[in-house]
C-alpha cells in the first residue's frame, strides 16, 4: 500500500481502472463462453430430439433406418439387445441402468464412441411399437462444440488483453487530461509569492469538483494577502508608535545629559522619562494582547459575576481622573443581572472605552448594562462631537484613529483591545453615534 501511495494520481486512477476493467473483461468473456456453451447444448439437443422422432418413426413402419442411420442411432430392446444400429455400433451405447431409466423416460448422456476417441451427446428416448417397446438412441460428436468453444476462449485470451491494454492507455489519457488544469494550478501557485500580489490560480472552463476547488483556493490566496497586508500593516504602524516614545525618552536622557542640571531639573527629565517609558510599557502590553488574539490564544476565565460590581469596579478606578476633569459618571444596570466573563479583562475593555471618552468626549460619562435578547449589552456612552462616519467601519482596527494626523495623544489600539476582547469570550463589540454623542459597547453572552 505504501509502494501505491508513492505513485502519482494519474497512475494510481489508471491502475484502478485497469483493474476494474480486467474484471469486467473477464466477468464478460465467462458470461460468453458459458452462454456460447448453453446455446450450442440446446442447439444439439434439438437436433438429437428431432433425430429421435425420425428414427421412431422408421421403427414404427418397419423401415430401414436410412439415412436416419448416419451418424450415432441405435434402436433396441429393454433387454439391451441391438435391433438396429449405425454401422461399427454394435453393441448397446447404454449401461443396464440407463436402459431401465430409458425405457421410461428420455435420457441424455454424454460419453466416448466405441472405436473412437470422439466425445458424443446421446438422447435415449421410450418408443411404443407393434412388437413392443423399444428405445431409440441417437447421438452427436461433441467435437464441433469443443471447436466453437475453444475458438471463442482463444479470442477472449488474445482479445481480452489487447482490450485492456487499450482501454488503460484510454484512461491514462483521460486521467492526464482531467489532472491538466490541477498541474496548471500547481505551476502557478509555485510562482505564486509575497512580491506579486493579485495573482490566481488558472480555473477551467468547466463547472466541476477542480474548478470549485480553484475557487476556493482563490478565496484562500485572497484572506492570506489581506492578513499579509494587515500584518504588515500592522508592523508599520507598531513601529511608527513605538519610535515617538522612544525619540522622545532619548531626548530627554541626551538633554539632561548635555550639561550639569539642577535637582529640580533631574527630576522634572527623570518623570518626563518616566512617563514615556510608561508608554511603552503599555504600548507593548497592548500589543501582546493584540498578537494572543491574533493567535487565537488570549486567555480568559469565565466566572458568573455581577454586571453591577463589574460596573463598579471601573468606576471606582477612574473616579478621580473623572473628579479632576470635573466630570461625571453615572452608572445603570438592570436589577439582578450577571453575566459570565473573565472580570479583569471585561473591566479592562470597559476602562479603554471610558479612557477614550474621557480623552475624546465630552459631558457625562454613562456606564450601562442591559439584557436583549438573551444576551447582555455593557455601554459606554458620552456626550461629545461622536465619530467621524468614515471612522465607524474601521474602529476596531488596530491604529485606527478618527484623527488621521496621529497629532492626537494614544496609539490607537484601545478600541482594537475591546474588539478583541469581546471576540474572546464568544461575543462582538459595536461602536455608533447616538444622539448627544457616541456610543460603544460589548454584546456578550448571558
Amino acid at each position: 500500500m505504501d509502494f501505491l501511495a508513492r505513485l502519482p494520481i494519474r497512475l494510481r486512477v489508471t491502475l484502478a481502472f485497469a483493474v476494474a476493467m480486467a474484471i469486467v473483461l473477464a466477468a464478460t468473456g465467462f458470461f460468453l463462453y458459458i452462454r456460447l456453451g448453453s446455446a450450442l447444448d440446446r442447439t444439439i439437443d434439438q437436433s438429437l430430439r428431432a433425430r429421435a422422432t425420425d428414427v421412431g418413426a422408421l421403427v414404427r413402419r418397419g423401415d430401414s433406418l436410412g439415412k436416419e442411420g448416419e451418424g450415432i442411432t441405435q434402436v433396441i430392446d429393454t433387454r439391451g439387445a441391438v435391433l438396429a444400429a449405425t454401422p461399427g455400433l454394435g453393441r448397446p451405447l447404454l449401461t443396464s441402468a440407463e436402459i431401465s431409466r430409458a425405457s421410461r423416460e428420455p435420457v441424455t448422456i454424454e460419453r466416448s464412441v466405441p472405436n473412437s476417441d470422439e466425445v458424443a451427446r446421446i438422447l435415449a428416448a421410450p418408443l411404443e411399437t407393434q412388437l413392443g417397446p423399444r428405445i431409440v438412441v441417437v447421438g452427436s460428436s461433441l467435437e464441433q462444440r469443443g471447436d466453437a468453444l475453444e475458438n471463442l476462449f482463444v479470442a477472449l485470451l488474445i482479445g481480452g488483453p489487447l482490450a485492456l491494454l487499450l482501454a488503460s492507455l484510454a484512461g491514462y489519457g483521460l486521467a492526464a487530461a482531467a489532472l491538466r488544469p490541477v498541474e496548471s494550478m500547481r505551476r502557478e501557485a509555485e510562482a505564486v509569492s509575497a512580491a506579486e500580489p493579485g495573482r490566481r490560480l488558472p480555473l477551467p472552463p468547466a463547472r466541476d469538483e477542480i474548478s470549485r476547488l480553484g475557487e476556493t483556493l482563490n478565496v484562500m490566496l485572497g484572506r492570506l494577502e489581506s492578513a499579509l497586508a494587515r500584518e504588515r500593516r500592522f508592523v508599520s504602524d507598531a513601529s511608527h508608535e513605538l519610535r515617538t516614545p522612544l525619540s522622545a525618552l532619548r531626548t530627554e536622557l541626551e538633554l539632561a545629559l548635555r550639561r550639569e542640571r539642577t535637582p529640580e531639573e533631574l527630576e522634572a527629565a527623570l518623570r518626563s522619562a518616566a512617563d514615556e517609558t510608561d508608554r511603552l510599557s503599555q504600548l507593548a502590553e497592548d500589543l501582546l494582547v493584540l498578537a494572543r488574539a491574533e493567535g487565537g490564544k488570549l486567555p480568559v476565565r469565565l466566572e458568573e459575576v455581577s454586571a453591577r460590581e463589574v460596573l463598579d469596579g471601573v468606576k471606582e478606578r477612574y473616579a478621580r481622573r473623572v473628579a479632576d476633569l470635573q466630570r461625571a459618571l453615572e452608572l445603570r444596570v438592570e436589577d439582578d443581572l450577571s453575566v459570565s466573563v473573565d472580570r479583569l479583562r471585561v473591566e479592562q475593555a470597559l476602562g479603554n472605552l471610558v479612557e477614550n471618552a474621557l480623552r475624546h468626549g465630552g459631558g457625562t460619562i454613562l456606564l450601562e448594562a442591559r439584557s436583549v435578547d438573551g444576551r447582555v449589552e455593557l455601554h459606554v456612552q458620552d456626550e461629545g462631537a461622536g465619530f467621524a462616519p468614515d471612522f465607524i467601519a474601521d474602529a476596531f482596527e488596530p491604529f485606527s484613529r478618527g484623527d488621521p494626523s496621529r497629532a492626537s495623544h494614544g496609539a490607537g489600539l484601545g478600541l482594537a483591545i475591546v474588539g478583541v476582547i469581546a471576540r474572546a469570550h464568544g461575543g462582538t463589540a459595536h461602536v455608533a453615534n447616538v444622539d448627544g454623542g457616541a456610543d460603544v459597547w460589548l454584546e456578550l453572552p448571558r
